[in-house]
Parts: C-alpha cells; structure tokens; sequence
C-alpha cells in the first residue's frame, strides 16, 4: 500500500511539473507574440511617419522650347510649384555654372535689406558724379531704380556695405551655386572697380536649375527671412507684361552673346517659376537679358 502511495506521489509530481512547464511554455509563447505584435505596430508607425515626411516626388519632364529660342543657343527650365514638375529645354545646360551676371542683384538687394544696409525700395546709395555709359545710371537712385535699371556701381556698394562674411553666409544659408566670392573684387571685366564684382563673370557660379532652386527657397514658406522685406523684393521685382498672373524676375547681361532671365509667374496661390539663359557669340548683337525674358514670356504665355 506504501508502495502504490508512492508511486501515486510520483505521479501527481510529475502532473504538476509537467502543468507548470505547459504553463511557462503559454507564458513565454504570450510575450512573444506580445513582443512580435509591439515591433510590428511600431514597424507600421514608422512606416506612416517616414512617408508623411518624405517630400512629394519630383517630375522632370523633357520640353520642346526650340520655337521660342528662334535659333539661339541656350536653354530653359520652368517649375510648377503646385504640381512639383520641372520641364527642361536642353537639360544637360540647365545644370552647367555659369556667371549669374546680373540676376545676382536679387540675392544682393536681399542680403541689404537683411542687414540692414537698405530700408526698402525708396533706399539710395551715394552717387560719385562719374558720367557711366549708362545714362540712367548717372544719379542717385533708389533701389527700385537701381534695380530695374541693373545699376552696377549701386550694388557694388550694396555687397561692400554687407560685407564678404555677412554675403558669404547668405550664399552659404540658401545654397547659391558654388558659393564662390573669393575675387571679391571681380575680374575686371569693366575698366571701371566700380563696374565689377565676383557676381560678373567672376569667381560665383550657379546653373539655371539652381537658380530655380534658390527662388523657390526665398519666396517659399520654409525661409527665415524677413517677411517685409521679401515683400519689398517682390515689389522690386514686380514686371508689367501681359501674362496669366503676375510676373516677377531679374534679367541679366554679359559679353559675349551671355544673358539671363530668372523669376517666377504668380497665379492665386501658386507659383511657376522660370529660367532662361542664353550662350551664343554668334548671335551676340541679338542676344541680352531683354531677349532672355522675351522668351520666357512666350514659354510662360503659351506652355503654361
């Protein structure tokens, strides 16, 4: 009887063993599926958060703007704000860095009115009385005249008054081409000291593409500039022509059959921005930023 008391000992020992290996076996099969349940839900929210953030995709599309450029050398890139689509004409120009020329003067009337060196649009620079070969050049001007009349002598005032490391740091903030303003002082492409600087066909470079860039950066919502004084840019940059919304832009000119249009179409709330440079010496006596926004004018009028 002892005997079989044992064995039944035994037995009932080996029962409640055996339960409690099958209940650590359901215990730890539980927390794993916890465990794989948790990794999986935070795998699905990281998922959700990378694709909120990611930005939307970039279109590149392939133009045919020959008609528009009647024969003369260069190249257009136009961005629509609202749809994220580039369209290129002659692709592999619109990202060669070439000279900005005078469309520079939209970073430097920027960089015045940041540091303070301009007010607004009625600011003047003090005249030295030289007869320039620009006669509208030779008077004091206010910065929307100086602009509109691509004044060489007022902006190079303009750059001395920033002074190199407050302009460096601009060019560096918002990524302008090479950022390049180590011949401070120009090439001297101009006779005249006045007449140069690193933004003529000097040390600063930056392509058509990059250009586009850039404005989308100043006039976009993720700057930390001032938002008076980008509307006193805008207001300088203002162009009364005949197209769908309003037109804002900066046009530029070099030796050499060289020349710029760079600005933006404003229609409600969107923007389409645009870039035109032109490079043609055999066409030089019909080539000038006149011509540049000429064209962009019938690309913006006719293809967008």
């Amino acid at each position: 009887m002892k005997k079989v008391k044992g064995i039944a000992i035994v037995l009932l020992s080996v029962m409640i063993a055996g339960c409690s290996d099958i209940n650590s076996e359901r215990q730890e099969d539980n927390s794993i599926a916890i465990k794989q349940e948790t990794e999986e839900n935070q795998r699905i929210q990281s998922t959700e958060t990378m694709k909120e953030n990611e930005p939307a995709i970039v279109t590149d599309n392939i133009a045919d703007y020959s008609e528009y450029f009647q024969g003369i050398n260069g190249c257009a890139v136009i961005y629509d704000d609202s749809s994220n689509a580039y369209s290129f004409y002659n692709k592999d120009k619109c990202e060669m860095e070439v000279s900005p020329l005078s469309t520079f003067k939209i970073v430097s009337a920027l960089a015045g009115l940041e540091n303070n060196v301009l007010e607004n649009q009625t600011s003047t620079m003090k005249y030295s009385g030289v007869k320039y070969p620009v006669d509208s050049w030779n008077s004091e001007l206010t910065l929307k005249e100086a602009f509109e009349t691509s004044c060489v002598w007022y902006f190079r005032q303009v750059a001395d008054m920033v002074g190199q490391e407050n302009i460096r740091a601009m060019l560096k903030e918002i990524q302008y081409g090479n950022c390049d303003i180590s011949e401070w002082n120009g090439s001297q492409t101009n006779p005249l000291p006045e007449l140069n600087g690193f933004w003529l066909e000097s040390s600063l470079k930056i392509s058509p593409k990059q250009q586009i860039v850039i404005l989308n950066h100043i006039f976009g919502n993720e700057n930390n500039f001032n938002a008076d004084n980008l509307e006193e840019l805008k207001n300088i940059m203002y162009i009364a022509e005949p197209v769908k919304g309003s037109l804002y832009g900066k046009t530029g000119s070099g030796t050499d059959g060289k020349a710029w249009f760079v600005g933006f179409m404003e229609v409600d709330e969107n923007k389409v921005y645009v870039a035109i440079y032109l490079d043609d010496i055999e066409n030089k006596e019909t080539v000038s930023g006149n011509k540049a926004k000429e064209i962009a004018i019938r690309i913006l009028s006719n293809e967008v």
